[in-house]
């Protein structure tokens, strides 16, 4: 499968990127509600806490939520920070394409792959990026990866030279913390001379060290922007094209139960297998995973297509239950639910997933199929949709938005300029309202925008996530890839809601801690859709009372 970088426009959110063959989403909570913490020096306790015992997803949205009550703590901002290079150092350790492909490189290999990240970070990255600033996070990220218990084992570093490792730590904070690099060229010098010096006082190989500054020195980007591994390159392109090889399921770790089913999706070998919403699986391959993490336990999941796995789960009911699964191609639809949910008024339905290469012919096949039903109105639910393909997402709006401006992009390269506009032909004409809420995300955001700068129908939920951004997808050597942000896009009007997040013009109040779960079944009792029905409902009353 071959993509060219400059015509994959990606608008994801961070939740997105984090799905793999199993589709694992990174909406692990901290045990311990914010809510509950009595002050700041309460909340930096509990987050060291989630560190000590390598709770690193655990941390993150501990620090990430406690922040939000107390911003301008310095000990909460750096928790966090160490916390996300912990969490990915960690993650590269669990993902097999690392260890059995970058951790085997030679030294001469994997300086080239540094001489390249940073080539074309200064040559397309949105901001300008100094070398010292990406050599800087690099050194960083070493010094962490020498606390770190997943580095440490992989590397052979074990308790008893712990006093080394102290040592090498305070080497690297006194001679290298933030140190000047003039050019690439002394930057491959700085990253040589430490790998050496770590070489002879730990007996770490080169190549660790080397690959460390090469991710690490990504933390200098924004958070959409790094390095894929092989493994996670081919799961972004799975994500575009909907489809990959696994079980077909959404989970999430829940510590002491397993892996939580989030979601399974249909005409998968998960659902095949009788696995269900609700249930968590305990033991893969007579391995308990009951307290592991969700990514090293997605990496026990994911195998080639043909290949078997079994499983042992516990039902929602507490029923024991195991069985075999053969991993095969799942197709993964952009548009799960297409419904009329009030016949008598006409008004149908469609749940939007995600925005990827067949979008836009789901979307006609969805239009198609309302109005042979009688669709006369359209609610919209993009809630929970994470983005996907910029493309994708202005091809649905010419669809449904007759003229003008859909979207525009700024760069820091011409190439990135663009102002992507409307066709009239073809326009759906009846009324629609949007759905979105906090993880409506980038593509959906760009949806958003230009049906508030276009007056095109009400937008009803809760605010957007605030990620106004555009990527693209660089190929790199060993067959890795580097996303980098190259882009922000802006409404119609010229509005940009980075971090912000673009407010609905009709606010339902819901809980922010309830994962949203849509089902066709849900839909009679859900908020956000009685509210638009009722908007609906109250439109057409008025125009048959005039």
């Amino acid at each position: 499968m071959s993509f060219t970088a400059k015509k994959i426009l990606l608008c994801f959110s961070v939740a997105f990127l984090a799905l793999v063959s199993t589709a694992v989403l990174d909406v692990t909570g901290a045990s311990k509600d914010p809510s509950a913490v009595k002050d700041v020096r309460e909340a930096v306790q509990v987050g060291i806490e989630f560190e000590r015992k390598s709770k690193w997803v655990d941390a993150v949205v501990h620090y990430r939520d406690t922040l939000k009550t107390w911003p301008d703590s310095d000990e909460l901002k750096y928790g966090l920070r160490r916390s996300r290079f912990h969490m990915n150092i960690a993650r590269r350790y669990s993902d097999k394409s690392y260890q059995d492909q970058l951790l085997k490189l030679s030294e001469y290999e994997a300086l080239e792959l540094l001489d390249e990240v940073l080539f074309k970070i200064h040559g397309h990255y949105v901001n300008t990026l100094s070398s010292t600033y990406f050599i800087a996070h690099g050194t960083e990220s070493v010094y962490l990866a020498l606390n770190n218990e997943a580095f440490l084992e992989r590397n052979n570093i074990y308790t008893r030279s712990l006093p080394e490792v102290a040592s090498a730590r305070r080497m690297l904070f006194e001679n290298y913390w933030n140190k000047p690099v003039s050019s690439p060229e002394a930057a491959r010098n700085l990253v040589l001379e430490v790998a050496n010096r770590l070489q002879k006082r730990l007996g770490i190989a080169r190549v660790p060290v080397i690959l460390e500054y090469v991710f690490g020195g990504c933390n200098a980007m924004d958070d959409y922007s790094g390095y894929l591994t092989p493994e996670k390159l081919s799961d972004l392109y799975n994500n575009i094209e909907g489809e990959f090889v696994g079980l077909g399921i959404e989970m999430k770790s829940e510590e002491g139960k397993g892996i939580l089913l989030v979601n399974v999706l249909p005409d998968s070998p998960a659902e095949e297998g009788g696995l269900l919403p609700g249930d968590h699986i305990t033991h893969i391959d007579q391995i308990d995973c009951r307290n592991k993490p969700t990514d090293e336990s997605a990496s026990l999941l994911t195998g080639k297509q043909g290949s078997r796995v079994h499983i042992r789960w516990v039902t929602k009911n507490d029923q024991e239950k195991s069985g075999y699964f053969i991993r095969r191609e799942v197709k993964v639809k952009s548009i799960p639910i297409v419904k009329m949910i009030d016949s008598n008024n006409g008004i149908g339905y469609i749940r939007m997933a995600g925005f990827q290469r067949t979008t836009a012919a789901e979307f006609d096949a969805a239009m198609l199929t309302l109005r042979n039903q009688g669709m006369r109105s359209l609610v919209w639910d993009l809630r929970g949709n994470p983005g996907g393909l910029l493309t994708a997402a202005v091809e649905v709006l010419d669809r449904v938005i007759d003229r003008g401006v859909l979207v525009s992009t700024k760069g820091r390269t011409q190439d990135q300029n663009w102002k992507y506009t409307a066709h009239s032909p073809g326009t759906l004409d009846i009324p629609i309202i949007l759905l979105v809420d906090g993880n409506s995300a980038s593509a959906s955001e760009i949806v958003a925008g230009a049906f508030r700068d276009h007056h095109r129908g009400k937008i009803v939920g809760r605010q957007s996530y605030g990620k106004w951004s555009v990527q693209s997808i660089f190929p790199v050597n060993h067959k890795c890839g580097l996303r980098l942000t190259t882009a922000k896009f802006y409404s119609p009007d010229d509005h940009n809601y980075s971090k912000i997040g673009l407010a609905p013009d009709v606010l339902v109040k819901r809980d922010s801690k309830d994962y949203l779960h849509v089902t066709e079944e849900s839909l009679d009792s859900d908020a956000d859709v009685l509210k638009a029905i009722e908007l609906f409902r109250s439109s057409t009353q008025l125009t048959r009372n005039n």
